[in-house]
């Protein structure tokens, strides 16, 4: 048997135990990293560690810590207030605000793991304080930076239209930004009316004495529930470092995860109280289970696996058939992986069949994009990573589940539908 499809046998086999057996995903990954690369692969341990997404653990580490500050000292709660007061009170509109905050940073260049380490916290907390689904909730944010995340200016936008650019393609800049939009568009708003967004405005009568402070709220360190919340020397500092946060990330580009860690030091020897406690907030089963799936991708990586059901999908002789597999194989792969790096990996492989005209090259590489993006609300992706450890007052194993089952929705549906309306009407 190929040692990929035994690498590939035993990440099923990982997560049928995981599921089963209720064992932590991530040490099983780990293991299993260190079996299937030494023994199947031919790699070295370093190999291995070269798969540890250490970016992404300071993200998910330096974000919560930092949001765990924020709330101890109350200035999450001061945020909420504020924010709820700037809808007038109608909870129902607050999920669509974040999904289309998030579309606006990276409409214009934020990465989108940037946008929703800055944004979900936020939003998260508002979920807890109202009542709103916090899939709901997580699924708008990711969505909404989905949205804008292929605009001519953004990071996705550049690397595909670069990438198609260098194949000898035609592209369309736009028709990849609106075609990403729409998707997205359409898919939030079906989360919306699912998972309870409809019920949300029938409640909002009741929920405006909330925000006007009349009603109930979150306790907070120098607050009791339904107090109007004022500014005080460590909100105004925390909030001055959510600033540094969102300007030094979005503005210079700098990595979010780092100014997160620098910011939360600040803060804690600033007010040494309300910092103490925030290690222990931060989601370390979360962490562990990102980091030991991630560090499996990379040995799948490493060994060949993904190139190896590319071209074995590419060297089909049914162009419309290897369009739609190769949507999937975008989706599935980037739920666990880099988005950027499927796109940049298997676009080429789609380039010898779009080069023959018997599949809309425009529209093949709209869906695929899409494809390989709109998946990541799963949480083994940094963006759904990170909805996942700023989930406040839910079981985050059951969370987890939720997460997974959703991603999993949107893998098997999404690359069918971009498929039927993208792709389909190109063939020929």
């Amino acid at each position: 048997m190929p040692p990929e499809v035994v690498s590939i046998l035993v990440l099923v086999a990982a997560f049928v135990i995981a599921t089963t057996l209720s064992v932590n995903m991530g040490v099983l990954c780990f293991a299993a990293a260190f079996l299937v690369a030494t023994v199947f692969g031919g790699l070295s341990e370093d190999d291995i560690f070269d798969g540890f997404p250490g970016d992404l653990f300071v993200v998910l580490v330096g974000v919560t810590f930092l949001f765990a500050i924020a709330r101890a000292n109350g200035t999450t709660d001061w945020v909420v207030q504020r924010a709820v007061r700037l809808v007038g009170g109608r909870i129902a509109l607050i999920p669509w605000v974040m999904f289309g905050i998030g579309a606006l940073l990276t409409a214009i260049g934020a990465v989108s793991p940037a946008a929703v380490a800055i944004v979900a916290p936020i939003a998260l907390n508002l979920a807890a304080q109202y009542r709103i689904n916090p899939l709901l909730m997580g699924a708008m944010v990711v969505h909404g930076t989905q949205a804008g995340g292929f605009s001519p200016i953004s990071i996705y936008g550049s690397i595909v239209n670069e990438v198609v650019a260098n194949s000898g393609l035609p592209g369309s800049p736009l028709v990849l930004f609106l075609g990403s939009f729409a998707a997205n568009a359409v898919i939030a708003g079906i989360v919306f009316v699912v998972f309870g967004g409809l019920r949300l405005r029938r409640g909002a009568e009741a929920r405006r004495l909330i925000a006007t402070g009349s009603g109930g709220g979150a306790e907070v360190s120098d607050g009791e529930p339904g107090e109007e919340l004022r500014l005080n020397r460590d909100r105004v500092l925390t909030l001055t470092g959510l600033v540094v946060l969102v300007v030094t990330t979005l503005g210079f580009g700098l990595d979010v995860g780092l100014m997160a860690m620098c910011i939360a030091v600040v803060l804690s020897v600033l007010s040494p109280k309300t910092g103490k406690a925030a290690p222990s907030e931060v989601a370390w089963p979360t962490v562990l289970l990102i980091c030991g799936v991630l560090t499996y991708v990379g040995v799948l990586e490493k060994m060949g696996t993904i190139d190896y059901v590319g071209h074995s999908v590419a060297g089909i002789g049914v162009p419309l058939l290897a369009a739609l597999l190769l949507c999937y194989i975008g989706a599935i792969v980037s739920a666990f992986a880099s988005s950027v790096g499927i796109m940049g990996a298997l676009i080429p492989l789609a380039v010898p069949f779009l080069q023959t005209g018997s599949v809309g090259p425009i529209g093949m590489i709209t869906a695929f994009a899409v494809a390989a993006t709109v998946v990541d609300v799963s949480p083994f992706s940094t963006n759904g990573a990170i909805v996942l450890a700023n989930a406040k007052d839910v079981d985050k194993d059951a969370f987890f589940r939720k997460l997974l089952i959703y991603g999993g929705i949107i893998v098997a549906a999404t690359p069918l539908a971009l498929w039927i309306l993208l792709v389909l009407p190109g063939f020929g």
